[in-house]
């Protein structure tokens, strides 16, 4: 017997792709629903390369006799409908940034720490990590596991798609406006995007940083180890899907660029591709459409004592939200989850 599942916020970038995830993978659910706004009620969207569902209104559905819910329709949606679902008996995997830092919802990835998920009864939610943490953490986990991270300084590259499919439309006229010679419209972004980058996503804090910022440095710390510190600096560039990350790692016990590599070509979701020549790395464009994690450029950093530096990328829509939501729930039927 197989799973009732509902999508929340299937019309959006990452529900899109969550539907595709879950018909890729064979995931066993009898029945899928497609849900979002009032809107969006009526429309079709795909699952699989055959089957087409009518989007529902998320605000009339009924949760009851559904067994998991994957949520990506906006953080104040999230904080109005995960209860409601939950309270009615599903599991409700959310994506938004909600629930991340509730003490009583677990935070996971399943390549990281699959052990948090026995908390998901508390409160019938897990939360999915923010995009650019997921990939960070992924490489992360198999070095703080043979020589203990003590910090981390990552500078991002994120791609459009992370803004939603507005962002990704506005890259696209901007570039055709440039060619044309046509005046250049700024709706999403607060300044041009094409053929240009921006080191602000999300809003500023009091502290000079960015939302996007403050996430990479809780999120990893309640994923991996709150002991590390964790400093980021987040960048918008003109790039349709996959972000990339320059990461520079320092430990506390010693660990040289060939014991890393080793360890992160034996680490799940991780794949190595690291030849030191011109195209021996992976970059955004190349990971479109995949769902490892890839670690390029890995190499000892001589201005600290037990340093490394790489170069990570990763299609934030699959492994750093869709995919990762799927994982979460194919670990709760696995471990979890009686049916």
């Amino acid at each position: 017997m197989g799973y009732r599942v509902a999508v929340v916020g299937a019309t959006g970038n990452v529900g899109r792709e969550m539907l595709a995830t879950l018909a890729a993978r064979d995931f066993p659910a009898d029945e899928v629903v497609a849900l979002a706004s009032e809107k969006s009620a009526g429309r079709e969207v795909s699952f699989g390369d055959t089957d087409i569902l009518k989007v529902r209104d998320l605000a009339k559905f009924d949760f009851k006799g559904t067994d998991i819910v994957l949520s990506s329709p906006g953080s104040k949606v999230s904080a109005q409908f995960a209860p409601k679902a939950a309270a009615a008996g599903a599991v409700v995997i959310d994506n938004t940034s909600h629930w991340r830092m509730d003490p009583d919802v677990p935070l996971v990835v399943p390549e990281v720490n699959p052990q948090a998920l026995a908390g998901w009864r508390k409160k019938g939610i897990v939360a999915n990590p923010n995009c650019s943490t997921i990939q960070l953490v992924t490489a992360l986990k198999p070095l703080h596991d043979i020589a203990t991270i003590t910090r981390v300084v990552v500078s991002t590259y994120q791609s459009v798609s992370g803004a939603g499919k507005e962002a990704m439309d506005e890259l696209f006229s901007q570039t055709r406006a440039i060619y044309v010679a046509d005046p250049i419209e700024e709706k999403i972004f607060p300044k041009q995007i094409a053929f240009n980058v921006i080191p602000h996503i999300d809003v500023f804090m009091d502290d000079g940083s960015t939302r996007e910022e403050w996430k990479m440095v809780v999120e990893t710390k309640k994923i991996l180890d709150p002991k590390i510190r964790v400093t980021a600096t987040c960048v918008r560039v003109p790039v349709f899907i996959g972000h990339a990350e320059a990461v520079t790692v320092e430990f506390a016990d010693p660990i040289s660029a060939d014991q890393a590599r080793r360890a992160l070509r034996k680490a799940p979701g991780v794949t190595v591709m690291d030849r030191h020549e011109p195209g021996g790395y992976i970059t955004p464009v190349e990971v479109a459409g995949d769902d490892a994690v890839y670690v390029s450029r890995l190499r000892e950093d001589p201005t600290v004592d037990n340093g490394l530096s790489f170069w990570c990328v990763a299609d934030n829509l699959r492994k750093g939200a869709a995919l990762n939501a799927v994982q979460i729930a194919e670990l709760l039927i696995a471990e979890h989850l009686d049916k």
